[in-house]
């Protein structure tokens, strides 16, 4: 009975590792002129799109007291901005190409995007 209990317990336990690892994460196909990203845990939603040729804003707010997380990074547009806790800081953007942008934190461990169409 006990060898059982492992193994099913065994099974659950790397399936939900499989899950939290590789699982299908929050995406937008919405485009839109402005956006909220929560910062907790890593960027929500991961990925925004925005339209090519038009001002756009994207307001970013840290919920998350981890250091990683307090500054913002959006190479292509030369953009580092630092987040308070709490405290929503907007970025506004004018994009002219299509393509997509990486936004990422300080130590370049969480990840999200910018598709621009």
């Amino acid at each position: 009975m006990d060898k059982i209990l492992v193994t099913v317990g065994g099974s659950l336990l790397i399936g939900g590792i499989y899950w939290f690892f590789f699982g299908k994460k929050e995406e937008t196909k919405e485009t839109q002129d402005s956006w909220n990203i929560i910062v907790e845990g890593g960027y929500r939603p991961t990925t925004v799109t925005i339209p090519r040729g038009k001002k756009s804003t994207i307001t970013f707010t840290r919920k998350d007291s981890n250091g990683c997380l307090e500054e913002v990074f959006i190479p292509d547009y030369k953009i580092k901005e630092f987040l308070p806790l709490n405290k929503p800081v907007t970025i506004t953007l004018s994009p002219t190409k299509p393509g997509t942008h990486d936004i990422h934190c300080a130590m370049n461990m969480f990840h999200g995007k910018i598709v621009v169409v």
